[in-house]
């Protein structure tokens, strides 16, 4: 399903994804740090979904074993959420003015482009679905996941901090302390096991 140049890479980048997950946490924690703490839970969430938005789903749709349809998806995909990184660092460090709205809104547009691409494409998976069709409409299906995993968190957290996500003082993490964010870590928690689990299957089966 992966090239072996691909998954050699994929392996790189997860180790080196662990390893810059380990020093964001401990910058992030100390003290003064902007956008305040961030619990366990949520530093792993956050590597998960740069590590499977923005690295493995690029890396897939250039990968030339993997059927066209979802390469033309995922690739798609992963140019969407480019732009919103940049554009949500720059709203975060420079502006200080980025909401979770936003984020929601661009998730859900995501949603709605794979969505389409699986549309799109569905001749070839309502057809008769080889041992590489099966994987990439699984490796789809995981992305589809992680994005409402993602819009129920931002909803959850918008709601925790009241708003407060904007200026000098924004809160832009959940940390591991507070009453408010205890729910949200928790489900965050629970919710990391699985969409590890599968995500490592997925690439492990490849």
């Amino acid at each position: 399903m992966l090239s072996p140049h691909t998954r050699v890479v994929v392996a790189v980048l997860a180790l080196l994804c662990g390893v810059a997950a380990l020093f964001f946490r401990r910058a992030q924690n100390a003290k003064g740090a902007r956008g305040g703490r961030i619990s366990g839970p949520k530093v792993a969430w956050l590597f998960y979904a740069v590590f499977l938005w923005f690295l493995v789903c690029p890396l897939v749709a250039l990968d030339e074993k993997v059927p066209v349809e979802a390469r033309a998806v995922l690739g798609a995909f992963a140019g969407f959420m480019w732009l919103r990184g940049a554009a949500e660092l720059y709203l975060l460090y420079v502006t200080k003015s980025w909401r979770p709205p936003y984020g929601v809104a661009h998730d859900v547009a995501c949603i709605a482009l794979v969505l389409g691409g699986l549309v799109w494409g569905r001749a070839r998976w309502m057809g008769a679905p080889g041992t590489a069709d099966v994987w990439a409409l699984a490796f789809v299906g995981l992305v589809l996941v992680s994005l409402f995993v993602e819009v129920a968190y931002a909803a959850l957290f918008f709601h925790a901090v009241e708003g407060r996500t904007t200026g000098d003082e924004g809160i832009w993490f959940a940390d591991e302390e507070q009453a408010r964010f205890r729910r949200i870590n928790r489900l965050t928690l629970a919710l990391n096991v699985p969409l590890y689990a599968g995500l490592v299957g997925l690439l492990a089966w490849s």
